[in-house]
């Protein structure tokens, strides 16, 4: 058995349990029963005070911590540690009456008002002062709490707002291009402002890009979407440094919102302590275990495979779709494992106490209204129960076997107006390459433009549509060291200006994936183009392109059309390895084109036998310690052999049963096994 590491860099031990606690919604007598039912069902750790402003500051002059002093002595007395958040999610009535320029101004010059949440400008002194004063009392009154396990800074940081365009907004603009041009000259040639005589004489003539008679200019949207995602990182990052100053020890976090366009995480994820995340799968989604897969893979890869924490799921139905599906408890169970599966060391959900008003008071909770007595109670303390099971592989790891490249600002830019196709957006693009890899039990990091990959046999890049010269002087290098590239459609178009590459397309890759795109060729809706890949027809949806081949040998043409009997898919070996090109978008008919370079770069599932609907991962703990999760999602009861490709069947002890497990485990409905296996030098 490994040492337990515990959560990343928090002193709880085992798997963190729980979630979100707002107890100013109730009396003070409830609060004890709360505690008692947490310790009951195993929760030792909750987030509390996400929404607390008004009650922590009543006014601008007045502070109220007695609640809260009773609160965090009461679960430590419990053996309950807590996540503390910092309040400043939801600014208090008195604050935006005072200064109503705190309130967000929408691109057609609507001021946003107060009865929600986060209504706030990212670039309000006002907003930013207060709330780094409330941070600072906060922190000052518990930094040596013993309760104190994890700071969490605001909540879900670009939901509601990730932008504003008051002239507070606008100011912030012009000093973030001053700092990123230089001077107005600059300005003029990054965004191309001999167009449409868009050019400027002064960053005073500067403003953000609001709702204007015809097309904005598109490297300005594009330096607006890195100032919007910038300008809510320094908010978080001005209550860190106040954190770090006086609690220093305590990690800290701020929760994501899985897969957001709007905030670049990797920047974000090198100024937090531990990763956390938000996700709500869908129950109606028969696909949703494998977005939720992606997601995850994703906040793993954002510290580099070191655990991170899934902050908030929901217990069962959420509240805030047009039809709320319940999950089966056996689902809610499935999907926390999946999580765990993929590297999280704990599993939190929104929220303890289902409310009694507001406008989640329909969002399932870990308590329901009907209390002890629900079905919902009873999936709460077994669970508590297994995770507990399962301590030990707390700070155990697990690597990918293959890389995806994403990069924020080519998916902001790829989604730009104007461009010969609007179907082209990054997460339908990169769904069925990722689906591919996870249906044939491939485990994927992602890694960023500047990331390492030395290690990683096939790098797939479903869309590059902005790529400078730096990254593509990484990737010739990663091919001609040996590495497989596959690259998807419209890629190496443009640089970090948005301006397009000279030379026809793809700009810095042609010599790498040796081809060159004499037109791109858009597919309607509702239409396809066949492709023949050495007889096997596919069908390419959304996209597809006029290539002609500079070196490269043809793998698969179109075959009808103004395109037929022309490359539609190619491979160029460079160097030591190879290069390959999809020039048009295959849909569920991309993995029977990966799996060429899966096999050319010797790339294989965990299990080669996995049977269809189950997922199989494995985590390794610091002594080589195996954790192989295997994850049914059918409703029907699968058998999975425990054989491998050139070496001995795997054998384990199931952490969820005690039972031993040897040549196959066979997996109930919506059932999973966790199998402690012998150390091993296989490891990634």
């Amino acid at each position: 058995m490994t040492e337990n590491h515990g959560t990343g860099p928090t002193r709880v031990p085992g798997l963190l349990y729980g979630g979100d606690w707002n107890p100013e919604q109730w009396p003070e007598k409830v609060w004890a029963e709360d505690v008692e039912l947490m310790a009951a069902a195993g929760v030792n750790l909750v987030t509390v005070g996400v929404f607390s402003w008004a009650q922590l500051q009543p006014d601008a002059r007045h502070w109220d911590f007695g609640w809260l002093d009773r609160l965090l002595d009461l679960v430590h007395a419990h053996g309950i540690a807590v996540d503390l958040a910092t309040a400043t999610a939801s600014p208090p009535a008195w604050l935006v009456r005072a200064h109503p320029e705190v309130l967000p101004v929408t691109a057609d010059g609507v001021r946003l008002e107060f009865g929600s949440r986060q209504h706030y400008c990212p670039s309000s002194t006002a907003y930013r002062a207060a709330a780094v004063r409330l941070v600072r009392a906060l922190a000052e009154r518990y930094r040596d709490h013993p309760a104190l396990a994890l700071w969490h800074v605001h909540n879900e940081y670009g939901d509601h707002v990730q932008e504003c365009f008051c002239p507070a907004s606008a100011a912030d603009f012009r000093g973030w291009l001053r700092r990123r041009h230089g001077d107005v000259d600059e300005l003029n040639r990054s965004w191309g402002t001999a167009f449409w005589s868009q050019r400027y004489t002064s960053f005073d003539q500067v403003e953000p890009p609001r709702t204007a008679p015809g097309p904005v200019n598109p490297t300005q949207l594009l330096d607006w979407r890195r100032f919007c995602s910038d300008a809510l990182l320094a908010l978080y990052r001005a209550e860190k440094a106040v954190l770090d100053e006086l609690s220093p020890g305590v990690p800290v976090t701020t929760n994501f919102m899985s897969m957001l366009k709007a905030l670049d995480y990797w920047e974000w994820s090198r100024h937090e302590d531990l990763v956390s995340d938000d996700a709500y799968p869908d129950p109606a989604d028969p696909n949703a275990h494998v977005h939720a897969a992606l997601t995850y893979d994703l906040m793993r890869s954002l510290k580099a495979g070191r655990p991170w924490l899934l902050m908030e799921q929901a217990p069962s139905a959420v509240s805030w779709r047009p039809v709320n599906v319940p999950k089966p408890p056996a689902l809610h169970r499935l999907w926390s494992l999946q999580a765990l599966a993929r590297g999280a060391d704990g599993v939190l959900h929104f929220q303890w106490r289902a409310s009694a008003a507001g406008a989640e008071k329909f969002h399932s909770a870990m308590l329901p209204h009907r209390g002890t007595a629900a079905r919902g109670w009873r999936t709460t303390v077994a669970l508590g129960a297994e995770l507990r099971r399962l301590g030990e592989i707390a700070g155990s790891r697990l690597r990918g076997q293959a890389a995806v490249l994403l990069d924020w600002d080519s998916w902001w830019a790829l989604e730009l107006d104007d461009h010969p196709s609007a179907r082209m957006r990054w997460t339908d693009l990169l769904r069925p390459w990722y689906a591919a890899l996870y249906e044939r039990g491939i485990t994927v990091d992602f890694v960023p433009p500047t990331g390492e990959l030395d290690g990683y046999p096939l790098l797939l890049a479903p869309n590059l549509y902005l790529l400078d010269t730096a990254t593509a002087d990484r990737l010739h290098r990663y091919v001609r060291a040996g590495g497989r590239l596959v690259c998807g459609p419209f890629s190496g178009i443009t640089d970090r200006h948005d301006h397009v590459h000279p030379g026809g397309h793809p700009g810095p890759l042609r010599d790498l994936l040796g081809v060159v795109v004499d037109e791109h060729w858009p597919i309607p809706d509702g239409a396809t183009t066949a492709v023949d890949l050495d007889g096997t027809a596919l069908r390419a949806e959304r996209w597809s392109e006029w290539i002609e081949t500079e070196g490269a040998a043809t793998v698969a043409r179109y075959t009808d059309g103004e395109l037929a009997g022309r490359p539609a898919v190619t491979r160029h070996r460079h160097g030591a390895g190879s290069a390959w090109y999809l020039s048009c978008h295959l849909g569920t008919d991309t993995g029977r084109v990966l799996d060429l370079p899966l096999a050319e770069a010797g790339v294989r599932a965990e299990l080669p036998d996995l049977p269809d609907g189950v997922e199989a991962t494995r985590r390794y703990g610091a002594d080589g310690t195996g954790y192989l999760f295997l994850l049914n999602h059918t409703p029907a009861e699968r058998r999975v052999p425990l054989d491998r490709t050139g070496t001995r069947p795997l054998t384990g002890t199931d952490l969820l049963t005690g039972a031993e497990a040897a040549g196959a485990v066979t997996l109930a409905p919506l059932g999973a096994a966790v199998l402690r296996t012998p150390p091993t030098e296989e490891r990634p």
